[in-house]
């Protein structure tokens, strides 16, 4: 019994090492990525990890946004807004255990099921990398500006300083930061990312009230012509799209939560989501009605850009937006880490060390870096990447799989709620990339590389 060996068809005897070799090893390998390495995390850590990937920049566009938008459809588009992506986010939690034993820890193992092993990689994958690689893009232009702003504020007569360099600060931190093994190792950055989330969003519409409605404001549309007036519509919802874009990290977050048939991981990450979503909810309406309210259409897209005084106040609010997006640029970037080393060590059959971790990371900050420094469009980037991949990833890719998966019954009001998202979802991932792209344009032909 002891040295039991299997007969196979062809005649000869193979031993099972092989098999527990090679299992082993890919245990050792989940042990060793970030996403699946350990699976302690408590309700609350998703409660701030969801706040951070949600909050950040998003938020200080949302005036300029409603600028766009107009109060009538601006305020429409933001309760259903964070409405649909609720529903939309539930459905994830849901989805992730929706198969007896079996743990779906990354969006594209979800699509694969849902879709196929292939049609559900080329689905997910490209959408996903593209959101959170645009997010990295996005707050490292965050970052930068933030400093930018912040010691413009402090020191007024100081000798003007290059974005570029405040972005190639702001980078520096990330070259540290992310050698942090996992999610539930940035639970701290995660934490006061949440805390300043809150802090710059309370700041952000405090100093709008203090600072009172602006003499002579109008709250019509700033385009001058019906077309300019359209394509900055679109890229508004694009920067809505953009505002609810935790999507992309939910279920990598879920897969750090603990898990058994008595205690599902979905109980406390439903709880973690609801209050995550009523941070949300106190971030973004007052920023966006009190700050469109206060400015009206000569709003910036950013509102800390237009709120220039009590001085000390906007610079603290900048420096909270700067620690913020370094917790959220994080967030985003563990699942694109987990990407990478995945590919590294299971496709290219790269030992699993320190040394290919830190190779990898700091590659990707690098690029994310480079990026940002040439294309730093803040309002045009949001507008774009909003609707080209986070309306699909956010909106709508949630009901498809849904359907597929769960079956609602037709015409039932699950089958209806979900067809309705698809096809908002849909009219948003057409129409709110040609806004976004138009900006981009318009930037261009002023803009000096590396200015």
């Amino acid at each position: 019994m002891g040295s039991l060996e299997i007969e196979s068809t062809n005649g000869h005897t193979s031993s099972p090492n092989k098999k527990s070799e090679k299992s082993e090893r890919e245990r050792k390998i989940e042990e060793w990525l970030p996403i699946t390495s350990k699976r302690n995390g408590k309700w609350w850590y998703s409660a701030f990890h969801n706040v951070t990937a949600m909050v950040g920049a998003g938020v200080l566009g949302l005036p300029y946004a409603m600028s766009e938008l107009g109060w009538g459809p601006g305020v429409t588009i933001l309760i259903l807004s964070w409405i649909i992506t609720l529903y939309t986010l539930w459905q994830m939690v849901e989805m992730h255990e929706m198969v007896p034993g079996k743990r779906f820890d990354r969006y594209h193992e979800l699509g694969q099921y849902a879709f196929g092993e292939k049609l559900g990689l080329y689905i997910v994958v490209p959408q996903q990398l593209v959101v959170e690689i645009a997010v990295n893009i996005v707050y490292m232009v965050t970052g930068g500006t933030s400093l930018q702003k912040f010691h413009n504020t402090v020191c007024s007569s100081c000798k003007h300083i290059k974005l570029t360099f405040f972005i190639m600060i702001f980078a520096s931190v990330h070259f540290v930061l992310s050698h942090l093994p996992d999610f539930n190792s940035i639970t701290g950055v995660s934490l006061a990312a949440a805390v300043m989330s809150l802090s710059y969003s309370t700041i952000a519409w405090a100093a709008s009230v203090h600072k009172g409605v602006q003499e002579n404001v109008e709250y019509g549309y700033k385009a001058k012509s019906t077309s300019g007036t359209i394509f900055s519509f679109f890229n508004a919802l694009g920067t809505v799209a953009f505002a609810y874009a935790g999507h992309n990290v939910v279920l990598e977050i879920q897969a750090t939560i603990p898990s058994t048939p008595e205690k599902p991981s979905k109980v406390p990450m439903w709880r973690g989501v609801v209050v995550a979503y009523i941070i949300v909810a106190i971030c973004y309406f007052p920023v966006a009605l009190i700050g469109y309210w206060m400015f009206g259409n000569t709003v910036e897209d950013d509102i800390l850009v237009s709120l220039e005084k009590p001085a000390w106040l906007i610079a603290m609010a900048n420096l909270f937006v700067v620690v913020h997006v370094i917790g959220s640029y994080q967030v985003y970037a563990m699942p694109v880490f987990d990407m990478i080393e995945t590919v590294m060590v299971k496709k290219l059959n790269f030992e699993p060390s320190r040394k290919l971790r830190f190779i990898v990371r700091n590659v990707y900050v690098a690029f994310t870096m480079f990026i940002a420094i040439t294309f730093p469009f803040f309002d045009g980037l949001l507008g774009f990447f909003g609707g080209f991949a986070f309306a699909p990833t956010t909106y709508f890719l949630p009901c498809i799989m849904w359907l597929v998966i769960h079956k609602p019954r037709r015409f039932s009001l699950s089958w209806f709620t979900n067809w309705i998202c698809i096809v908002l979802g849909l009219c948003l991932m057409i129409l709110s990339p040609i806004g976004g792209l138009r900006t981009i344009i318009i930037k261009a032909k002023t803009y000096k590389f590396y200015s």
